[in-house]
């Protein structure tokens, strides 16, 4: 675990083996980005490129006025200490990670926390957590709130206060320049991959080929469930499957870093849960209200939109910050 502290105001025959060998070649850098941005991280990844990483060093909050209702409803304790410790697994372009000073936690959610201190009129320390850890080390009071892309759900909602400030959930892909002229609602008997054991093979492909299929008297969608991503980039460009259902936010990053190596159908999908993120607290924190006041003041901000285009994920920005 690795703390960070920035101020609030700073910053078989030889052809087809050899095709095979092209379809992998063609499909590995795609492949990284992808397994970088993936709901389960890989430890230690860093950022994708220096032109990428330089544009999301300069701290997003610099300027930003303190919003004084936010102020107002800080407890006393926290004022006094006069800092805020975040939580957030950095290691998940584009929305977690470190420059390449290996340093500085930039992407959507470090600058999200940052707006959210300087609202609050606080310094802000970065603790860099495994995902898995970031719940009970709230609970623990190791951190005071988190920012990790974290999905509203039963189970985290019993031990949680969660305020939205996103929305991501899941899109589809397919070969660069659509030549099936696909869309969400045309995969009705197309094989569409799945990584195994995600939400995507166990609720939102289902989810969608009922609506859009099945209750509407087509073809079931035909899902190929595949081991991991990059195996699902290789059938894909082998045309050997027809599109590949995956995190929203990992294909947007992917598709800004490796431009024409695959398409990914807008909108995002409305199935299989709201797709919507959450700032997480302790349940019953006395900083909640504070908290999400300092949410609703970043929402619709200029700064706002800029974090969103940054990283490329421009189509999640919400209006209300919702508590639970």
């Amino acid at each position: 675990m690795t703390t960070l502290t920035t101020p609030p105001s700073r910053p078989a025959s030889h052809g087809s083996i050899q095709r095979r060998h092209t379809v992998r070649v063609a499909a590995v850098a795609l492949a990284l980005l992808l397994a970088l941005s993936a709901c389960g991280n890989a430890a230690g990844a860093t950022a994708a490129n220096p032109s990428s990483t330089e544009r999301g060093v300069r701290d997003i909050s610099e300027g930003v006025q303190p919003d004084p209702k936010a102020v107002g409803l800080v407890p006393q304790s926290i004022k006094d200490k006069g800092e805020l410790t975040v939580s957030t697994d950095l290691h998940d372009p584009p929305t977690d990670f470190l420059a390449e000073d290996n340093q500085t936690p930039i992407g959507l959610n470090p600058d999200i926390a940052r707006l959210i201190a300087k609202k609050l009129d606080l310094r802000l320390k970065f603790v860099d957590t495994k995902f898995d850890s970031i719940i009970p080390g709230l609970d623990g009071g190791r951190f005071d709130f988190t920012v990790s892309s974290m999905a509203k759900t039963e189970e985290r909602l019993k031990v949680l206060d969660m305020i939205d400030y996103f929305k991501g959930g899941t899109s589809i892909g397919v070969n660069a320049g659509n030549p099936q002229n696909f869309t969400n609602e045309t995969l009705c008997g197309k094989d569409v991959a799945v990584t195994q054991g995600s939400t995507g093979q166990l609720l939102r492909l289902p989810a969608l080929s009922e609506k859009t299929c099945v209750s509407q008297g087509k073809p079931a969608i035909n899902p190929v469930t595949l081991p991991n991503v990059q195996e699902a980039l290789v059938q894909l460009h082998a045309k050997r499957i027809d599109a590949i259902l995956y995190d929203t936010t990992a294909l947007a990053w992917a598709q800004t870093q490796q431009p024409g190596s695959f398409q990914m159908l807008t909108p995002p999908l409305n199935v299989g849960g709201t797709g919507i993120t959450a700032v997480g607290l302790k349940k019953g924190s006395p900083l909640t209200p504070a908290m999400q006041a300092a949410i609703q003041s970043i929402l619709g901000t200029p700064e706002y939109k800029e974090a969103l285009e940054t990283w490329g994920l421009e189509f999640g920005a919400i209006a209300d910050a919702k508590l639970n």
